[in-house]
């Protein structure tokens, strides 16, 4: 028998040794890619990537990472699988086990990747669920390593939603010793269990409600939409709980030395102003690209 796969559902999956490791790979394989330098990693090997919720940068991350590293993605909508037809997870899971090398879900629930990554006998990775979005996590702190050349003495700032993006990242920022405050709105911050973990980490997030507070000296602003998907019926009352949470110009005359992230997509003039966006401040296209990067990897670390 072989051994138990190794998953990737949450950031905390992996230690910060682990965590470093990947990152380091990350820039040789950026550096590798800009070069113009084969890297076929993962000649021959297949990526199930499944789908329940519509995509850009995961799916053509993924998908373009599993070609540069030698191997090949398969595209798996829920409608285009028998999960659509209510085939039980356990079972789709083990009978991709069986074809490809490795799955990448973007799912509704945690709690169902975390039954397929139990039946799985190959690595599962979390391209997203409500509660987390790690994949993210890696590119944003691939970027805030090539801004602040490390992580020593850096400080960030979550300016909006406590949201799936948002408790990753505080998970990340706590493996990293990054100095983190998160600004919400009452009654959308962080989950209490996600903060209770970030202090098992070794982080010690500060939780406010004030975003000038927040943002005052940080090196990092990141902020990301105020409504998900899933929660177009809550509009007028988030728009209405997140006045005073944009990230604009006159926040960022609190932190001048500021780098702006955001995951993207943004609504622009929502938690995120056109000309914040488009500034010279803004590292968000980078924060995508890095997407690849970090996830060729995170692939080529589980599958080694």
């Amino acid at each position: 028998m072989s051994a138990e796969p190794r998953h990737f559902l949450e950031i905390g999956d992996v230690s910060e040794d682990e965590l470093l490791t990947i990152l380091e790979r990350a820039e040789e394989y950026k550096a590798a890619q800009h070069a113009g330098e084969d890297h076929e990693d993962l000649d021959g090997q297949t990526l199930g990537m499944i789908f329940q919720k519509p995509s850009t940068r995961t799916r053509v991350s993924f998908e373009t990472g599993m070609t540069q590293l030698g191997g090949h993605a398969v595209f798996l909508g829920e409608d285009d699988i028998q999960l659509g037809r209510g085939e039980p997870l356990k079972d789709t899971s083990r009978t991709l086990s069986r074809y490809v090398d490795a799955v990448m879900a973007r799912v509704f629930k945690h709690e169902n990747i975390e039954v397929f990554a139990e039946y799985a006998d190959v690595p599962v990775v979390n391209g997203l669920t409500d509660d987390a979005h790690p994949c993210q996590t890696l590119a944003d702190l691939l970027t805030i390593r090539e801004q602040e050349g490390g992580f020593e003495g850096v400080s960030a700032a979550w300016i909006g939603d406590g949201n799936n993006v948002a408790q990753s990242f505080v998970l990340g920022c706590a493996l990293t010793d990054i100095d983190l405050t998160v600004a919400t709105p009452e009654g959308y911050g962080i989950d209490d269990r996600v903060l209770e973990r970030a202090r098992e980490l070794g982080g010690d997030p500060t939780v406010t409600h004030d975003p000038d507070e927040a943002a005052a000296g940080a090196d990092v602003i990141y902020t990301d939409v105020w409504i998900s998907m899933g929660q177009e019926d809550e509009r007028d009352v988030r728009m209405q709980a997140f006045e005073g949470f944009q990230v604009c110009a006159d926040l960022l005359e609190r932190a001048p030395e500021a780098s702006v992230m955001h995951c993207l997509p943004a609504h622009r003039g929502e938690e995120i102003t056109d000309d914040v966006i488009e500034s010279d401040r803004s590292v968000v296209f980078d924060q995508a690209e890095n997407r690849l990067h970090a996830q060729k990897a995170l692939l080529s670390w589980l599958l080694e």
